[in-house]
């Protein structure tokens, strides 16, 4: 076998290998041995038909099979001895054979980059620290109040805490807006859930009143909406006031706690906050850890591994489209948009494998089980849940995951420069919301 190998462009790859007519004939002589042994041909008992009629009778298709399979080996074969890694299938231009000549082809594909590990020892990590406070159990706990909260219909303005029942109708362009219409719709007035400027113009109505609020839709929305003049025709049907319960031992039974009243409910409520925020603080310290290797030296990708991936990530945003009910050439998201981000995923990815390959890193299977069985004790049946997911292999190959990366964050942790910031659950757990100072 002779192989060829140039480079187009880039990362890009031609590669020529040509197949000796020898190493074919002996598989097509090996095939049509087994054959003959086994095959009805007319005018000869089963398996007594001589190996020149099996090959006129059969000889066509056994080449195409034999070839077949000798290109597939052979670019194995091939990328092998050149010690080249494809990021993506390769293309191969038709073949070039002919009996008694050999086979020849021409395959073009993408390879993996040189990935260079940064200096871990000179990388500097900040790690959040933060524990659940008696005041973050108290802020929950009100949370939980509003959550529980009933709706009282009151013969009143509306005020910002109320929610206001309406009917409405959204006009763009003179005409009503397809999905922009409701009756009996409940506007809380707190919520800042609608286009800006949809609930503050109903502070101050009463029941029965009719509105029209001149609002604009914001930038973020589809390409047809985005920055358009909307009219929004309200009726208010009526105005209710929230009663929020308070906090005592029907109100911890209400939550399932049976016995202890509130302060097993507080004591559940803590329990639960401790393992989101010390979810919170991983998710937090690994982002941050990411972020510095992808802040080493960059390499270029492959952009056929990047057309595809962003192929994929479409289809799947439309398909998610399509399961709600949403038209996806409406909502399907802008390419330009989602390139840098699937880009710099990609690159991390590339880094964790290195890392994993030059330091042989190697999947801790035990902290896997470990991690199912935390998840499947926030059921009521654990067993259950344990089993559900080692029944399904995909199933389980997402928490391996999660797991495979937390042990690279861990190793990577253990030779740069840690530093420990001191934070609280809202910035961990609420970013960007008004929350406590840290301790």
């Amino acid at each position: 076998m002779q192989v060829t190998v140039e480079t187009t462009q880039g990362l890009e790859r031609r590669m020529r290998v040509e197949i000796p007519e020898e190493r074919i004939k002996e598989e097509i002589d090996k095939r049509l041995g087994k054959l003959a042994r086994n095959v009805r041909i007319p005018g000869f008992r089963p398996g007594k038909a001589p190996v020149k009629v099996v090959a006129r009778h059969y000889g066509r298709q056994v080449r195409d099979e034999v070839v077949g399979g000798i290109v597939q080996e052979s670019f194995i074969d091939a990328l092998s001895r050149e010690q080249l890694r494809p990021a993506a299938a390769p293309r191969i231009a038709p073949l070039e054979t002919g009996a008694g000549d050999g086979v020849a082809y021409t395959a073009t594909f993408d390879v993996l980059p040189d990935v260079s590990l940064p200096r871990f020892d000179s990388m500097e990590i900040v790690r959040p620290v933060a524990t659940v406070l008696d005041e973050d159990v108290d802020r929950m706990l009100e949370t939980m109040r509003r959550q529980r909260r009933t709706w009282k219909t009151v013969e009143r303005t509306a005020t910002p805490s109320d929610r206001v029942v309406v009917d409405l109708e959204g006009i763009v362009d003179g005409e009503p807006l397809d999905g922009a219409g409701a009756t009996e719709l409940p506007v809380q007035l707190d919520a800042k859930s609608m286009v800006d400027g949809f609930e503050e113009g109903l502070v101050g109505a009463r029941a029965g009143d009719d509105k029209a609020l001149e609002l604009t839709f914001p930038q973020s929305y589809p390409e047809h909406l985005a920055g358009k003049p909307v009219t929004f025709n309200v009726k208010v049907r009526r105005v209710e006031e929230p009663e929020i319960p308070v906090i005592d031992d029907a109100f911890a039974e209400s939550f399932g706690v049976a016995d202890g009243g509130v302060e097993a409910l507080r004591s559940e409520v803590r329990a639960n906050m401790e393992r989101e925020l010390a979810d919170g603080l991983r998710a937090v310290l690994k982002q941050r850890v990411k972020e510095s290797l992808l802040a080493g030296d960059e390499f270029d990708l492959p952009e056929s591994m990047v057309r595809d991936e962003m192929a994929r990530v479409m289809q799947r945003r439309r398909e998610e489209l399509e399961q709600s009910g949403m038209d996806p050439k409406r909502m399907e998201p802008d390419p330009v948009a989602i390139e840098e981000p699937i880009r710099r995923r990609l690159s991390l990815d590339l880094l964790v494998a290195e890392i994993i390959k030059e330091h042989r890193i190697e999947l801790d299977h035990a902290r896997v089980r470990a991690r199912v069985e935390t998840i499947a004790s926030t059921y009521n049946e654990p067993a259950k849940v344990v089993g559900w997911y080692y029944s399904d292999r995909e199933r389980l190959s997402g928490i391996e995951s999660t797991v495979f990366e937390d042990q690279v964050v861990e190793w990577i942790l253990e030779r740069v420069q840690v530093t420990d910031e001191h934070t609280t659950f809202d910035r961990i757990l609420n970013p960007g919301q008004t929350d406590a100072p840290a301790a």
